[in-house]
């Protein structure tokens, strides 16, 4: 039986997951968790063989959740169920230590291989994602600006745009107010924006709001 963690701050997600995994017949859902901290406190205390990991939950997530998931537990597999199907956040999420990714768009059956596959050490992805990897591919150069940025850049550039405040993301990246406004003035001045406006019009033509 393969012992699963949930990890989604979307009640209706995990609804539907629970449901899908009672039918399995080979997959126990043995925690959940609606935040980062709840998904590291929840691996302390609760035995599991996966990870089902949402890339933007409150609190720390996505790359930097993942690091710290790796840090803890170098050998668990963990599995990303996103909505994110842009080849730079899934390229990040590999390279931070994910075993796989699928879009929550995936079907079920999918999903129940792709959980299958990392329990037994192995590695997946969502066909159209590696698709669009192999075939975005340009040489190693950048196909857009927002590229360059740090993870922890593109994750409060993304919560900028989504419409968070300072305040707001200091609150859920657990940092201060000042390291949000080190970032933003560092991101900004990366990527060549003279003020709000522009960094938020950058931010919502290029999906970076979801």
């Amino acid at each position: 039986m393969i012992r699963l963690l949930i990890a989604d701050d979307h009640a209706i997600v995990r609804s539907g997951l629970l449901q899908l995994f009672s039918l399995s017949g080979d997959v126990c859902v043995v925690a959940q968790a609606t935040d980062g901290g709840q998904v590291l406190d929840s691996l302390r205390v609760t035995p599991c063989d996966v990870v089902l990991l949402d890339m933007s939950m409150p609190g720390v997530s996505g790359i930097d959740l993942i690091s710290r998931i790796r840090a803890r537990a170098p050998a668990l597999p963990i599995l990303v169920l996103s909505m994110h199907n842009e080849a730079l956040v899934v390229r990040r999420a590999l390279n931070a230590g994910a075993n796989g990714y699928m879009t929550k768009d995936c079907d079920p059956e999918a999903l129940l291989l792709a959980v299958r596959k990392v329990a037994a050490g192995g590695r997946h992805l969502d066909p159209s994602l590696a698709e669009q990897m192999v075939f975005g591919a340009n040489g190693g150069q950048l196909e857009y600006p927002h590229e360059q940025l740090s993870n922890r850049e593109l994750c409060i550039f993304r919560l900028f745009v989504s419409g968070k405040s300072v305040n707001q993301i200091a609150d859920e990246l657990a940092i201060s107010n000042k390291t949000v406004s080190t970032h933003k003035a560092r991101l900004m001045q990366k990527m060549g924006f003279q003020g709000n406006a522009e960094m938020l019009r950058y931010g919502i033509d290029h999906a970076l709001d979801r």
